[in-house]
């Protein structure tokens, strides 16, 4: 018998079994909702850009994840998509509240290899997400830039050419409710895309679609 047996009746021995407990049902809880997170997003884009051959990578644990597809057909206008997604760690009940404050949401990074060129460079970037720990725009110095209002959000148009800035203004116009996209980016001198979404389920592809076909078509005629 242990020397002192007592000590497991205390309320704070009780108190830890307890936290203990609630930690594992934590766990195993945001396991599975950042494999619902992460499955439903990577669905929804192989959906959307229907790739030749894909390649899925676990880079984080259980708050991160890569998907490369490549497409071979020649007449498409992009020949590979990257995709990266970064989770809020739900399994983590002590580190979630400060994720919380860091980062505030899921990330979904797409980045678009064009075969084609675009007339130049431009940027769709949501204001809130431009001040908070976003990728920084190399030649904002050497872009225009206009605030526009795109559905309940303020964004800022950056562009080089006039052509560029009333295809985007064409595209908001079109699609007056950004849903979770943050950030659109056009670089023709690196001859890629880049997208930013915020992955909440069931709507990836509902609002992935329209911006990847519409890249599509200027790369065509680019």
């Amino acid at each position: 018998m242990f020397k002192h047996q007592d000590i497991v009746t205390t309320p704070l021995f009780l108190l830890f079994i307890a936290f203990s407990f609630l930690l594992s049902v934590v766990y195993y809880w945001g396991r599975r909702a950042n494999k619902r997170v992460f499955l439903d997003a990577f669905n929804d884009l192989v959906d959307v850009v229907r790739p030749d051959d894909q390649r899925f990578t676990n880079i984080g644990g259980l708050v991160g994840y890569h998907a490369n597809l490549l497409i071979n057909q020649k007449d498409r206008p992009f020949s590979k998509v990257e995709a990266t997604i970064t989770l809020l760690p739900r399994h983590s009940l002590l580190y979630m509240p400060i994720s919380l404050m860091i980062m505030r949401f899921d990330r979904l990074f797409i980045t678009l290899h064009q075969r084609g060129t675009l007339a130049g460079e431009g940027h769709l970037i949501e204001k809130r997400y431009a001040g908070f720990r976003a990728p920084k725009i190399t030649n904002a110095h050497r872009l225009e830039k206009i605030n526009i209002r795109w559905g309940n959000h303020d964004f800022l148009l950056y562009f080089a050419q006039l052509k560029l800035r009333d295809q985007l203004l064409a595209f908001v116009k079109k699609h007056p409710d950004p849903g979770t996209v943050r950030h659109i980016a056009l670089v023709a001198d690196q001859r890629k895309c880049f997208l930013f979404m915020i992955p909440k389920k069931g709507q990836v592809k509902k609002n992935l679609e329209p911006v990847y076909r519409w890249l599509s078509s200027l790369t065509k005629t680019g």
